[in-house]
C-alpha cells in the first residue's frame, strides 16, 4: 500500500472547495437583500468561508453515513477530522466546536426571538 493508498479520500482542494464557499455565501446576502433584511441585522450571523466549507465537509460526512446526524461525541470526531485532513481550516473547526448548536446557528429557518 502506498502512501496516498493511505491518505483519507479528499472531496476537492482546498481551493476549490473555498470557491465554492464563497460563491454560495455570496448568494445568501444576496437573497437576503432582495428579501428586503438589513446586512446590518444579519451580516456578523453569517458563517466565514472556512466555516462554510467545515460545515460543508461536515455535511458530506452526514450523507456518507446514510445521512444519520453526528451525536456530540461523533460531531466532534467528524469536525477534527476535518482539521487534521485540511489544517488550514483547524480555526474555522474550533470556532464552530465552541457553538452551543453549530448546525442551527445559520439555519435560515430558525429565527431567535428576544422574548
Amino acid at each position: 500500500m502506498t502512501a496516498n493508498e493511505q491518505d483519507p479520500p479528499r472531496r476537492a482542494s482546498l481551493e476549490l472547495l473555498r470557491a465554492e464557499a464563497s460563491d454560495e455565501l455570496a448568494v445568501l446576502i444576496h437573497e437576503r437583500l432582495r428579501g428586503g433584511e438589513d446586512p446590518w441585522d444579519f451580516m456578523e450571523d453569517l458563517p466565514s468561508v472556512d466555516e462554510l466549507v467545515v460545515l460543508t465537509l461536515r455535511a458530506d460526512n452526514i450523507a456518507e453515513n446514510g445521512g444519520q446526524r453526528p451525536n456530540r461525541a461523533r460531531n466532534y470526531r467528524v469536525l477534527r477530522q476535518i482539521a487534521l485532513d485540511y489544517p488550514p481550516l483547524t480555526r474555522a473547526v474550533w470556532r464552530i466546536l465552541g457553538e452551543e448548536e453549530p448546525h442551527r446557528r445559520w439555519d435560515a429557518s430558525v429565527r431567535l426571538d428576544a422574548s
